[in-house]
Formats: structure tokens, C-alpha cells, sequence
């Protein structure tokens, strides 16, 4: 499966790129939200994984424009935080089909359960 990662970190991004690909994903990778927009249009992924903050444009507002886009609104968008889980019901509203806590899996207990989490995504 194409999935768009869409992370502002280099280190975050490169160990999210790693796992995914070793799990049998296609990975392409943007590192700001104006970027994320050309790529979701160009590159037509299955799946987005958008990280809240970004430079230029933050993960909300790219949200926000690709479910405006019909060319990418079918695409489900599952959001990558750090922040707190009562965002989460704001995604979702905002058209998010589902949430992520980076510090979770990320940062300190290895990517399984971002590839836990991709893998209920695609099931859905």
C-alpha cells in the first residue's frame, strides 16, 4: 500500500519510513504541509499519515484542504500528535479517520504500534 508520511521531524520521519517499508509499505515522504497537498494530488496514496505541526501550513489546515479537494478527500488521513487525546474528536470532525499519539510508539517503544495502529487503518 502507497502511504503518504507527512512529518516535519527527520529522525521521526526516517524511523517511520523504515518501519513502514520493512512492513511491506510504499512509503513517500513530505516534510511540510505545502508539500503534503502537491504529493497527496501527484502521488494519489492509499493512506495519509499527517503529523499535526507542521511548517508553512499545519497538519489541521492540510486536513482541512484535502477533504475540500475532490481528488483527495476519499483518501483516509490518520493524524500523528503529540498532543492530547481530546484533539482526536476535533480530527475526526474536521474529516480525520482516525489518531495517533506519537509519543506512544514514536519515540520510545519502537514502531510497532504505528504499524499496529496503519494496520487497523487498512482493515477499516
Amino acid at each position: 500500500m502507497k502511504i503518504l508520511l507527512v512529518e516535519d521531524s527527520k529522525f521521526l520521519r526516517v524511523a517511520a519510513e523504515r518501519a513502514l517499508t520493512t512492513a511491506g509499505h510504499e512509503v513517500i515522504s513530505a516534510g511540510d504541509g505545502d508539500q503534503a497537498l502537491i504529493m497527496a494530488r501527484e502521488q494519489a496514496p492509499a493512506l495519509i499519515l499527517l503529523d499535526v505541526m507542521l511548517p508553512k501550513m499545519s497538519g489541521p489546515d492540510v486536513l482541512k484542504a484535502l477533504k475540500k479537494d475532490p481528488a483527495t478527500t476519499a483518501i483516509p488521513v490518520m493524524m500523528l500528535t503529540s498532543l492530547s487525546e481530546k484533539n482526536a474528536k476535533l480530527f475526526e470532525k474536521d474529516g480525520a479517520s482516525s489518531f495517533f499519539a506519537k509519543s506512544d510508539s514514536m519515540l520510545g517503544k519502537g514502531p510497532d504500534s504505528l504499524l499496529a495502529a496503519v494496520e487497523r487503518m487498512v482493515k477499516k
